[in-house]
């Protein structure tokens, strides 16, 4: 078997001078926090052919954890798919 490189990426958000940082303020613009369940995040995006995707994420120690990625195929979210992202954060902690 051959060894794969590692797929880590680590990211950082650009800094401007004056300490503003537009990426992140755009990244957040297209989030929306989940009711009820505190630290827990959602980007929304739509993808050719009208289908929808959502990622979940938190934050954890100073970075962006991208914790459950999905292709939404009803108009609610599926409480599977929180729950995925639920206990991937509470895993964090630990």
């Amino acid at each position: 078997m051959v060894d794969q490189p590692d797929k880590r990426f680590p990211a950082r958000f650009f800094e401007s001078a004056n300490g503003t940082v537009p990426v992140r303020d755009w990244l957040l613009s297209l989030c929306r926090s989940l009711a009820n369940r505190p630290g827990l995040w959602e980007v929304r995006s739509r993808l050719p052919g009208g289908r929808i995707a959502r990622v979940f994420f938190c934050a954890h120690e100073g970075h962006m954890v991208l914790l459950h990625g999905f292709e939404k195929k009803t108009r609610k979210t599926p409480d599977h798919d929180i729950d995925v992202a639920v206990k991937r954060m509470k895993g964090l902690a630990t």
